[in-house]
């Protein structure tokens, strides 16, 4: 099993949740998250004044997945997430070595 992590930028996070469930994703978490990555924040004019943001506002969506589907997943979300600018966001993959549903105790895969 997979973790996968993706940083995405707030206007496209609907584009990647409906595009996961239109492959059949489920058991997703989100999470609003503020970073920056090579682009060191923005720089922005308000009524003549300018000013930079330091931590740009992304989400966090989390996913497990199993293995068989990991590239599926991986595909979707960069697909659905692209706009072709930088701030587009990044994907983290790591390993689960176990899973447990809590109301059942069913672990492993059978628990995603």
């Amino acid at each position: 099993m997979k973790r996968v992590e993706a940083i995405v930028s707030p206007e496209k996070l609907q584009d990647v949740k409906n595009a996961l469930v239109e492959i059949g994703a489920t058991g997703m978490t989100l999470e609003d998250v503020r970073g920056f990555g090579r682009q060191k924040g923005q720089t922005s004019t308000y009524r003549g004044i300018s000013y930079t943001v330091e931590f740009l506002t992304k989400k966090r969506l989390v996913l497990v997945v199993s293995e068989e589907r990991l590239n599926l997943i991986l595909e979707t979300i960069a697909t659905a997430a692209a706009t072709g600018t930088i701030g587009d966001g990044k994907i983290f993959v790591s390993s689960v070595d176990e899973v447990v549903r809590i109301r059942t105790g069913e672990t492993g895969e059978t628990a995603l």
